[in-house]
């Protein structure tokens, strides 16, 4: 699966904020860079949080970092999302 996924390695720097437009249910997990903005899709449904982890885990594969590094700062159930990164 990282093969498909695009080099997102230059966020993994503490104090970077990434602006996401997440779509659940999508056919296949996967990550598109348009204009600035990185669109997430995850299989997962939103239900109890799961969407959610599973676009802080598919994100976290293609910057190169544990999941743990991921923090949902805003938009805990709406598409449009705000992730900080925190390498420390």
């Amino acid at each position: 699966m990282r093969k498909s996924l695009p080099d997102l390695s230059a966020y993994a720097q503490t104090g970077i904020r990434l602006n996401l437009r997440v779509t659940p249910k999508a056919a296949q997990n996967r990550i598109v860079v348009e204009e600035g903005l990185l669109r997430v899709y995850v299989t997962q449904a939103p239900d109890s949080g799961k969407a959610n982890r599973a676009v802080l885990k598919l994100l976290a594969q293609a910057i190169g970092i544990a999941p743990s590094c991921l923090t949902l700062i805003r938009g805990e159930t709406d598409r449009n999302k705000v992730v900080g990164v925190n390498m420390g």
